[in-house]
């Protein structure tokens, strides 16, 4: 079939939204199509827009509805990134095209014949601590997953500055009377582009699953808790974060102040002179504040705190399964550059929980440098996102109504290839330094290419078979979730669901994954105590 016959069928049968001989799809606004082969049965549609471009008059404004167009867009790159900055060395590696303040683009990846099929969807969103990162780095590719029978979205959101700049003009014109938090409601726009587009590549709107990790997973936590987004889900994974304790939001008032010195800084009197500024200029002047913008209590997206949203049981009702890594963050988290004694470690301990610095070494005991630098990882990692990840499984179980499945990754990953086999592979930055020389556990954001199906997309690593043994099993526990809101699957170790009634056990997930109960659980409520009497 050719496209202009693909365009007669779609005239003759409003149905068939989807013409894959011609690699057409009719959006609600539009049609795409792209020219690339597919790949295992897999089409890829890249780089099509969700919501306006948050340009001029739009920037600090939620997102805008797609306008629609005439004839057949191409859909065969990525989007740009939003506005950001990236340190050399830093774990991002774009495909897209370039950077732009016009950066509101998402990607399809469908392994449906016709638009009948009503594949399960997964939506995964990129982490980057709400600073940076784009939909288009190979970590999130979604064709793995299409293989598996999923169509999977990525999406691009707004970040630093110009996703969560808080301003009292801002709060003033806006219908809510809030502001900030325009990287959360670009996702918000993104699902409902999901729910209105997404039968046309195969998808069904009805069993929508949710993911990230980092600022990707505190966000599938935040809209879990968001009335607006709520709705939109029918699961959730989360990986290694959430809105409970990990950035969590700032008071309104306190961030419009931020913003106030912001506009200050850049001697701009007005929101008209900031808008009027151009994005290079205030991308270059956030540094200079002294202020990183990140979520806000605006009372729109989020009417309360994330845990008050969870203690109220009024989040979505929907399985989740989430879990975080064994070394999230590496002893000097808390030990700084101190030497590993136990007296170094208990002086860190009594700088960070004065009265309560006895308890915390009760439970993270440690009486040799060995053991002081296991103890000293595993509170760093609890510290930065270990904790909030439980907290939010525990607050869901008590109130969701739905099961819990929690994990904890193990694998470490290997040693990086050599540069010029980098460079022979197409490039990419070196993740965030590389692994520590002698690593004590997986690092922050190691799991995502192996939950993915996308070792072989990152030609930065050694991987080894038991790398591609562990990413086998991990992804089929995602796509089994993704597809029936459990992850048991034929030929998969049992993963019980997070309960007392189960002893509280979680999956350890290594080269040999089982089922154990969650050693944390005593030091995690502990800190739960001392973070509720401050």
């Amino acid at each position: 079939m050719k496209a202009r016959d693909c365009g007669l069928t779609l005239l003759l049968f409003a149905s068939a939204s989807l013409c894959l001989a011609a690699d057409q799809v009719r959006t609600a606004n539009g049609t795409v199509e792209t020219a690339a082969a597919p790949v295992s049965g897999v089409r890829a549609f890249k780089g099509i827009p969700f919501a306006q471009p948050p340009v001029g008059d739009l920037r600090w404004k939620e997102p805008q509805p797609v306008k629609n167009w005439t004839g057949v867009r191409n859909a065969d790159n990525f989007g740009p990134r939003c506005m950001q900055r990236t340190s050399p060395g830093a774990d991002y590696w774009f495909r897209g095209n370039g950077m732009s303040e016009d950066c509101l683009y998402l990607n399809v990846w469908t392994p449906a014949k016709s638009a009948n099929e009503r594949l399960p969807v997964l939506v995964y969103i990129f982490g980057g601590g709400f600073q940076n990162g784009d939909g288009s780095e190979p970590r999130y590719d979604g064709e793995s997953m299409a293989r598996k029978g999923i169509v999977a979205v990525t999406l691009n959101y707004r970040t630093n500055i110009f996703g969560f700049f808080s301003h009292p003009e801002l709060t003033r014109e806006s219908p809510h009377k809030a502001s900030g938090n325009y990287g959360l409601l670009d996702q918000v726009a993104a699902l409902r582009w999901v729910q209105r587009n997404i039968a046309a590549f195969g998808g069904d709107p009805k069993r929508v699953t949710i993911a990230g990790e980092s600022a990707g997973s505190i966000s599938v936590s935040g809209l879990m808790a968001s009335p607006l987004s709520r709705g939109l889900i029918a699961g959730a994974i989360g990986e290694s974060g959430a809105m409970t304790a990990s950035l969590p939001p700032r008071p309104l008032a306190e961030a419009e102040q931020d913003g106030v010195k912001f506009a200050a800084g850049a001697g701009a009197g007005s929101l008209a002179a900031l808008r009027a500024m151009s994005a290079e200029q205030i991308l270059d002047l956030t540094p200079k504040s002294g202020v990183r913008f990140s979520t806000v209590l605006d009372g729109y997206f989020l009417p309360k705190s994330v845990t008050d949203i969870f203690k109220a049981g009024e989040q979505a009702k929907v399985p989740l399964l989430a879990g975080s890594n064994t070394e999230e963050q590496p002893a000097r988290g808390v030990l700084g550059m101190a030497e590993p004694t136990p007296e170094n470690f208990a002086a860190a301990v009594g700088k960070l929980y004065g009265g309560r610095a006895a308890e915390v070494l009760k439970v993270y005991a440690a009486s040799t440098p060995e053991e002081v630098l296991q103890a000293a990882t595993d509170l760093a990692s609890a510290r930065f996102v270990g904790f909030s990840t439980w907290q939010w499984t525990e607050l869901h179980l008590k109130t969701g109504g739905k099961p819990v499945y929690r994990y904890m990754y193990a694998r470490i990953r290997p040693r990086f290839t050599p540069p010029e086999a980098q460079a022979a592979a197409g490039g990419g930055a070196p993740g965030r330094g590389g692994p520590p020389a002698a690593p004590r556990g997986a690092a922050h954001s190691a799991e995502i290419q192996y939950a993915m199906g996308n070792l072989d997309l990152d030609k930065r690593y050694a991987w080894e078979p038991a790398d591609y043994k562990v990413s086998e099993v991990f992804q089929a526990y995602f796509v089994n979730f993704i597809k029936t809101g459990n992850p048991n699957g034929a030929g998969l170790p049992d993963w019980p669901a997070y309960s007392g009634g189960t002893g509280y056990q979680r999956l350890r997930i290594d080269v040999d994954s089982r089922a154990e109960p969650e050693p944390e659980r005593a030091r995690y409520q502990l800190l739960e105590s001392i973070a509720a009497k401050p």
